[in-house]
């Protein structure tokens, strides 16, 4: 028996979870997945996330909801962290950041699976080191065989970096934050899972789920130019991982692409 984790990509604004409620449980029962993580950083106008938004992610059948730099956006952000132990910050923030970054939750069959969200440090915030971060947990928090790691990062060697780093020690590394799916899934040396970027749910013809003339425009003239959350058709972007219950080991990874 394997224990099948499907982790989303950053779900961005009302496309993505339009998307989600229409489609998420087809999806879960027509691949057999007992655990679903995404995203939600972006979720609220493509920025942010709120507490009622979370509630909706999870009615769709998201179980963990993860984030990155941008859950503080919105302003109810710190109460929904608090009350909703599902919604998760990267754990990596200074002590006393509202909420937490890790949390075990328990599939329908029994396996209590742990999710841990880290947030990376080249071209982001300056937030503790995750590296240091997560070797705390996994030598002071005992945990269950199966634990699952989104690390929200802009650098691909970074994410890199702690795939290799924690090869062997987790279940899957999970990369999130760049909104574009990475071709590298593979499983590491020691039973570890990799992928480099999930990708993103949101509109096909977008940048990075942002309206196109928009962004161009933007860019071309360097000026301040809204951009949008785009609309249309919808690609959900993820990875599925199948995990030994008893070792934590992966014994698979595989990218979905589902429109």
């Amino acid at each position: 028996m394997t224990v099948q984790v499907l982790a989303i990509g950053d779900v961005i604004g009302r496309p993505g979870r339009h998307f989600l409620r229409e489609n998420l449980r087809r999806i879960v029962a027509r691949e057999g997945v007992d655990l679903v993580l995404a995203n939600g950083e972006n979720t609220a106008g493509g920025l942010g996330i709120t507490g009622s938004i979370a509630a909706e992610l999870h009615d769709c059948g998201v179980h963990v909801i993860t984030t990155g730099d941008h859950v503080w956006r919105r302003r109810d952000i710190a109460e929904a962290l608090t009350e909703d132990p599902r919604l998760l910050r990267p754990q990596n923030y200074p002590p006393g950041a509202p909420g937490a970054g890790i949390v075990t939750v328990t599939t329908p069959s029994g396996v209590p699976v742990r999710v841990i969200n880290l947030l990376g440090r080249i071209f982001l915030e300056p937030v503790d080191c995750p590296f240091e971060c997560v070797d705390r947990i996994l030598e002071r928090t005992p945990g269950p065989p199966v634990t699952i790691v989104d690390f929200h990062a802009e650098a691909t060697s970074e994410k890199a970096a702690m795939g290799w780093f924690l090869d062997g020690r987790v279940s899957a590394v999970v990369g999130s934050h760049t909104h574009v799916q990475t071709a590298d899934e593979r499983l590491l040396e020691h039973g570890t899972a990799f992928i480099t970027d999930l990708g993103m749910t949101g509109a096909e013809r977008s940048i990075l789920g942002r309206k196109v003339e928009q962004v161009i425009e933007r860019l071309r003239t360097r000026l301040y130019v809204p951009m949008e959350v785009a609309s249309g058709s919808v690609r959900m972007c993820g990875a599925i991982v199948s995990v030994n219950p008893e070792t934590g080991r992966a014994v698979g990874i595989r990218r979905i692409a589902e429109l």
